[in-house]
Protein backbone atom coordinates (compact mmCIF):
# COMPACT_ATOMS: atom_id res chain seq x y z
CA UNK A 1 0.00 0.00 0.00
CA UNK A 2 2.84 2.28 0.72
CA UNK A 3 4.14 2.21 -2.85
CA UNK A 4 1.00 3.79 -4.11
CA UNK A 5 0.98 6.52 -1.66
CA UNK A 6 5.05 7.27 -2.56
CA UNK A 7 3.96 6.69 -6.27
CA UNK A 8 1.45 9.65 -5.89
CA UNK A 9 3.46 11.43 -4.06
CA UNK A 10 6.22 11.55 -6.67
CA UNK A 11 3.89 12.31 -9.01
CA UNK A 12 2.44 15.04 -7.88
CA UNK A 13 5.67 16.89 -7.08
CA UNK A 14 7.15 16.40 -10.22
CA UNK A 15 3.61 18.18 -11.66
CA UNK A 16 3.78 20.93 -9.33
CA UNK A 17 7.71 21.25 -10.30
CA UNK A 18 6.37 21.44 -13.78
CA UNK A 19 3.76 23.84 -13.21
CA UNK A 20 5.88 26.03 -11.19
CA UNK A 21 8.83 25.66 -13.34
CA UNK A 22 8.22 25.80 -16.71
CA UNK A 23 6.91 28.56 -18.67
CA UNK A 24 5.10 26.80 -21.56
CA UNK A 25 2.09 25.70 -21.86
CA UNK A 26 1.84 22.90 -23.17
CA UNK A 27 3.83 21.67 -20.39
CA UNK A 28 2.13 23.40 -18.16
CA UNK A 29 -0.80 21.18 -18.84
CA UNK A 30 0.89 17.82 -19.66
CA UNK A 31 2.20 18.70 -15.46
CA UNK A 32 -1.35 19.90 -14.64
CA UNK A 33 -2.51 16.00 -16.17
CA UNK A 34 0.12 14.77 -14.22
CA UNK A 35 -1.43 15.85 -11.08
CA UNK A 36 -4.65 14.74 -11.49
CA UNK A 37 -3.60 11.07 -12.33
CA UNK A 38 -1.95 10.94 -9.01
CA UNK A 39 -4.77 11.67 -7.42
CA UNK A 40 -6.62 9.05 -9.56
CA UNK A 41 -3.92 6.40 -8.56
CA UNK A 42 -4.36 6.96 -4.73
CA UNK A 43 -7.88 6.65 -5.49
CA UNK A 44 -7.27 3.60 -6.60
CA UNK A 45 -4.59 2.54 -4.53
CA UNK A 46 -6.90 3.35 -1.62
CA UNK A 47 -9.84 1.67 -3.27
CA UNK A 48 -8.18 -1.62 -3.58
CA UNK A 49 -7.07 -1.36 0.08
CA UNK A 50 -10.21 -1.39 1.75
CA UNK A 51 -12.43 -3.04 -0.93
CA UNK A 52 -14.78 -0.78 -2.23
CA UNK A 53 -15.73 0.71 -5.46
CA UNK A 54 -16.06 4.28 -4.47
CA UNK A 55 -12.45 5.23 -5.16
CA UNK A 56 -12.92 3.68 -9.03
CA UNK A 57 -16.25 6.11 -9.19
CA UNK A 58 -13.97 9.18 -8.34
CA UNK A 59 -11.58 8.21 -10.98
CA UNK A 60 -14.14 8.61 -13.03
CA UNK A 61 -14.92 12.25 -12.54
CA UNK A 62 -11.26 13.02 -11.88
CA UNK A 63 -11.33 11.92 -15.54
CA UNK A 64 -13.97 13.55 -16.94
CA UNK A 65 -12.80 16.88 -14.97
CA UNK A 66 -9.44 15.88 -16.72
CA UNK A 67 -10.64 15.64 -20.58
CA UNK A 68 -12.98 18.92 -20.55
CA UNK A 69 -9.79 20.31 -18.71
CA UNK A 70 -7.97 19.44 -21.71
CA UNK A 71 -9.88 20.02 -24.49
CA UNK A 72 -10.77 23.67 -23.62
CA UNK A 73 -7.05 24.31 -22.33
CA UNK A 74 -5.42 22.62 -25.60
CA UNK A 75 -8.00 25.11 -27.47
CA UNK A 76 -7.31 28.17 -25.93
CA UNK A 77 -3.97 27.36 -26.35
CA UNK A 78 -4.20 26.56 -30.48
CA UNK A 79 -5.76 29.92 -30.91
CA UNK A 80 -3.25 32.10 -28.52
CA UNK A 81 -0.62 30.42 -30.81
CA UNK A 82 -2.79 31.12 -33.97
CA UNK A 83 -2.36 34.54 -33.23
CA UNK A 84 1.10 35.35 -31.03
CA UNK A 85 2.81 32.70 -32.58
CA UNK A 86 4.19 31.35 -28.90
CA UNK A 87 3.33 28.96 -26.64
CA UNK A 88 5.46 30.95 -23.39
CA UNK A 89 2.77 31.72 -20.84
CA UNK A 90 4.78 35.10 -20.25
CA UNK A 91 3.33 36.55 -23.57
CA UNK A 92 -0.17 36.18 -22.76
CA UNK A 93 -0.93 39.59 -20.96
CA UNK A 94 -3.93 39.82 -23.53
CA UNK A 95 -6.10 37.58 -20.85
CA UNK A 96 -6.31 40.47 -18.18
CA UNK A 97 -9.39 42.22 -17.87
Amino acid sequence: MNIFIIASMLMFAIGITGVLIKRNAIIFFLSLEMMLNSANLLFVGFAHRWGNEIGHIWVFFVLVVAAAEAAVGLAIIINMFKTKQVVDVDQYNTLKG
